[in-house]
């Protein structure tokens, strides 16, 4: 079957999604057959006998990623594209365990969606046929699309030695992607070995990195194994490498292209069974450009990159990051606490030059210090103090809803200064006004989902689409 056309079966329980979904398929090309539960869909891989499956997760009779072993052992090399409102690394993750072709979180993108078919089509079916049960435990937080984009590249390098490179601010979690990396890898059981680069005298780099022999310099008084010993059969996570020295460089090239390398002082040649994880928050190829960095080590070690988003480019993901820090403080002995609306807004105001590393120390410092059980607006700001968009150019609000939003979005632009926001404004700015719009009308309805949908004037599907998205809970509005 050639990636122009195929047989395609979309499963999904929302048959507004089937339709949209079936429709840009067949417009690309595609025989497409739907089904809208799993007893559905089994008939149709018997009968359609389609080259490619898309199917949504939660059906009404079953899981349809706990379903993927099964339906690969019945039909051998059948990729299956697995789509999920449960966008977490978990998510993704199990899914490539279980051994779908692709995973895409909703809402997706119709033309992302029509390249993982082609793709499929075109026979690149990467995929591991051992399931194991999704991992809470994880320690990766956000839905944010950019988040989305970090989940898809770790769940599809756990299963092999390629290097990665990862890029990203100070604070934004790198050495967090690469443990996951590690952990939930072959490697997994073996060590796992940090090594910040920026932290170790340029003298000692080599050393430190291969090990030395006894005598091998003054101070050298017996045998010590370097980091990359230290690792063996793990993992390597090589910290802020734009800091290493040009002559190490050179050195770790070396051990990259050859496989092995040799302790300071001694001529034994050691095989480096070890895989490599590099990250950095300088522009490195910047750095390349102007030749504080080794091009060729650049391209041994960017061969996936993973570019982590700073906090500003996923501030939708703010408030739950915030919860679990504070549920991470309790679970460490500090006073268990939440957030009220008030605070998580103005935590979503803040700029965030420290990231995700910023978010969690205040969590913790609040945890220890606020002493009401609930977190309110005015304890973020009391901590945050002249950190707050202070310099907002003067608005008269009209007391409406245009006005507050107008002051509102003056302020979190004076926080950047001379520098436009991140890009996704729009959707950062639907992500703070469309909960509460839900929530108030799911209220006004009692929690009547029909009634809720044509007071906003929306279907109910999109309707049920939306309260998933945004996390919020139905039944809530009818006890409410």
């Amino acid at each position: 079957m050639s990636a122009v056309s195929g047989r395609i079966l979309v499963v999904d329980d929302d048959a507004a999604i089937r339709t949209v979904v079936r429709e840009a398929l067949r417009r690309a090309g595609h025989v497409v057959e739907t089904a809208g539960s799993v007893a559905d869909m089994r008939r149709s891989l018997g009968s359609f006998a389609p080259d490619v499956l898309v199917t949504d997760v939660m059906l009404p009779d079953g899981d349809g990623l706990d379903l993927v072993p099964e339906i690969l052992s019945r039909h051998p090399g059948l990729p299956v594209i697995v789509l999920s409102a449960r966008n977490t690394l978990a998510t993704a993750v199990r899914a490539t365990e279980q051994g779908a072709f692709d995973y895409l979180p909703k809402p997706f993108d119709l033309e992302e969606l029509g390249r993982a078919v082609s793709g499929a089509l075109a026979g690149r079916v990467a995929a591991n046929d051992e399931g194991e049960s999704e991992r809470h435990d994880l320690p990766l937080i956000g839905r944010s699309p950019a988040m989305q984009a970090v989940y898809r590249t770790i769940a599809r390098v756990v299963s092999n030695d390629l290097t990665v490179l990862i890029l990203g601010e100070s604070g934004t979690g790198k050495e967090l992607v690469a443990r996951a990396i590690h952990d939930l890898g072959p490697r997994g059981p073996k060590p796992f070995v940090p090594v910040n680069m920026a932290a170790i005298p340029r003298e000692l780099i080599e050393s430190e990195l291969f090990g030395h022999e006894r005598g091998a310099f003054t101070g050298a008084a017996q045998r010590t194994a370097g980091r990359f010993e230290q690792a063996a059969g793990g993992t390597l996570f090589l910290d802020e490498i734009g800091d290493m020295p040009l002559e190490a460089q050179t050195r770790l090239l070396r051990v990259l292209q050859e496989g092995e390398f040799t302790t300071v002082g001694g001529a034994r040649h050691i095989k480096a069974d070890v895989r490599v994880i590099a990250a950095t928050h300088k522009d490195i190829e910047r750095m390349v450009a102007e030749g504080g960095f080794r091009e060729d080590l650049y391209y041994r070690l960017n061969v996936v990159p993973v570019r982590l988003p700073s906090l500003r480019q996923r501030i939708e993901d703010v408030g739950e990051l915030a919860r679990h820090f504070l549920d991470r403080a309790a679970n460490d002995g500090l006073p268990r606490k939440s957030l009220d609306e008030a605070a998580v807004q103005r935590l979503v105001r803040h700029t965030w030059p420290g990231n995700v590393r910023e978010l969690e120390n205040l969590m913790r410092r609040l945890a220890a210090l606020v002493r009401e059980d609930r977190i309110s607006g005015p304890a973020i700001e009391a901590q945050l103090g002249g950190t707050a968009p202070e310099s907002a150019p003067a608005i008269e609000s009209d007391g409406g809803l245009a006005g507050s939003v107008e002051l509102h979005l003056a302020r979190y632009f004076a926080g950047f200064g001379r520098d436009l926001p991140p890009d996704g404004l729009y959707e950062r700015l639907l992500a703070e006004i469309e909960p509460p719009l839900l929530k108030i009308a799911m209220s006004a309805a009692k929690g009547n989902q029909i009634r809720a949908a044509r007071l906003l004037g929306i279907n109910r599907n999109t309707l049920r689409k939306k309260l998933t998205e945004r996390g919020i809970d139905p039944a809530a509005a009818r006890r409410g």
